[in-house]
């Protein structure tokens, strides 16, 4: 046990009794929407991973402690505190838990984090990955070389749409991690169920995607599991629409010298209020099609 971990009770318990544990991630409560609709997804997420057969872990760290589970007062906390909260990669781990600190997980560190509490399912909005330009900026996401070494199965609706969705492919596929289409052979682009690009395998139940999981620790690959979930089709939105109003807002934030960890953050909220909320109420709802998924999948996994 990492000495500075802290497993929530209901969270530990159920891992001792070998039930199924789905590990959700905080930077969406404290940098990913306004308060209170923040807590309001929060609880909602958790509440469909119950629904589906399994138990939530919100991971974050709080006054420098690492916490798989938080409460419901914590999750208050977080999204009342909001941006004032610090955005923890890999990198900041250590320096934040030495200062005594708070810091949001993104999918690196929940990844992390989970994998120290004996977690193996994480379900996600989107993850990070190269960054449009990447190839004068190289900015990209540390969760794609988390991804590579990590063995956690992260299920989500594809990398966020504001990225290269081409390059970032090209990246998990330098680092071994396998990409699977639950449903689909097609790559989800986030508010979009199309991207015009492959996924390396299509699955289509939770039963096939428990023993890819399953079979991968047993053959101690290492690294993690890419599960890419489309958003369900009533909440989609249209492709031509998403892109032109990501397309202003990678212009602005160009025009705003906004950079690394920062850029985001931005580009969500800018094309929030370009689209008038549609992209902030379709996150929500594959955020929550993403949690049930997985809790059906870890539901799986426990029998194998």
């Amino acid at each position: 046990m990492n000495a500075y971990l802290d497993i929530n009770p209901e969270v530990k318990q159920a891992l001792k009794a070998g039930k199924p544990v789905v590990a959700l991630e905080s930077t969406i409560i404290s940098h990913g929407m306004p308060y209170p609709q923040n807590v309001q997804t929060a609880l909602a997420v958790e509440e469909t991973v119950r629904k589906n057969g399994a138990v939530p872990a919100t991971i974050a760290i709080i006054g420098g402690r690492l916490k798989a589970g938080l409460s419901p007062e914590e999750i208050e906390y977080f999204g009342k505190k909001g941006t004032a909260i610090h955005k923890a990669s890999r990198r900041d781990l250590a320096v934040l838990c030495a200062r005594g600190e708070d810091g949001a997980t993104t999918v690196a560190t929940t990844m992390i984090i989970a994998h120290m509490a004996g977690i193996k399912i994480f379900a996600t909005g989107g993850i990070g990955g190269v960054h449009r330009g990447a190839e004068t900026t190289m900015d990209i996401s540390a969760d794609l070389e988390e991804l590579a070494v990590t063995p956690v199965m992260v299920v989500c609706a594809g990398a966020k749409a504001i990225l290269d969705l081409g390059l970032t492919l090209e990246y998990l596929e330098t680092k071994g991690v396998p990409v699977i289409g639950y449903g689909t052979q097609e790559l989800p682009a986030f508010y979009s169920r199309h991207s015009g690009l492959g996924v390396d395998y299509r699955i289509d139940t939770p039963e096939e995607l428990a023993k890819a999981l399953y079979v991968q620790r047993e053959m101690g690959l290492g690294g993690g599991m890419l599960v890419t979930n489309p958003i369900p089709e009533e909440y989609a939105m249209d492709g031509g629409e998403i892109d032109a109003a990501i397309e202003k807002a990678l212009a602005e934030c160009s025009q705003q010298g906004i950079r690394g960890k920062d850029t985001t953050p931005f580009l969500l909220a800018r094309v929030a209020e370009l689209t008038g909320g549609d992209s902030l109420a379709s996150n929500i709802q594959l955020v929550l099609n993403n949690a049930a998924l997985a809790a059906k999948t870890a539901t799986q996994y426990c029998k194998l």
